[in-house]
């Protein structure tokens, strides 16, 4: 047996207020985007912004569905609506934020498995790490400069070769 121990490093700011200006940029269109959602079962409204390498800012929000599955996460949204829009051009960053109509969102809100496993997926496409920037309502802010630290082992193209 060997035992492998995985690390990763990521900055946390005690506010948004500390960020760079790019960062907070997004992250406030982050914040924005969480108007957009469409939460009635969890009201819990997530907002996402992705920065493409050409500048250009595209926003998500969460979409449920009385039937869960069918629902679909901010992150996606916002990765699918990028890649569908500007199809050739390498997402550079991705902020996060939620609000919920139950509680504060006081920590930084991490994608979920599956979104994680999706912004892989572009990273893989164009041989590009995307910086991830996790924020809540208020409260400190996480930022990863690429999904390896988030998700160390995901699903590649080596698990689909023959």
């Amino acid at each position: 047996m060997k035992q492998i121990t995985h690390t990763f490093d990521y900055q946390i700011f005690d506010s948004a207020l500390e960020l760079q200006s790019s960062d907070r940029e997004l992250l406030d269109k982050a914040k924005e985007a969480v108007s957009g959602s469409y939460a009635p079962y969890s009201h819990y409204h997530v907002g996402a912004a992705v920065k493409l390498a050409n500048g250009h800012i595209i926003i998500g929000s969460n979409q449920e569905n009385m039937s869960f599955p069918a629902g679909l996460c901010a992150e996606r949204v916002a990765v699918f609506a990028a890649a569908s829009n500007f199809p050739e051009v390498p997402i550079a960053s991705i902020a996060i934020s939620a609000i919920s109509d139950d509680f504060e969102v006081d920590e930084p809100v991490p994608p979920c498995g599956v979104c994680r496993q999706a912004i892989v997926e572009y990273e893989m496409k164009f041989n590009n790490k995307i910086r991830i920037v996790l924020g809540g309502q208020s409260g400190k802010v996480f930022v990863f400069q690429g999904m390896g630290s988030l998700l160390p082992l995901a699903f590649n193209e080596k698990g689909l070769a023959k």
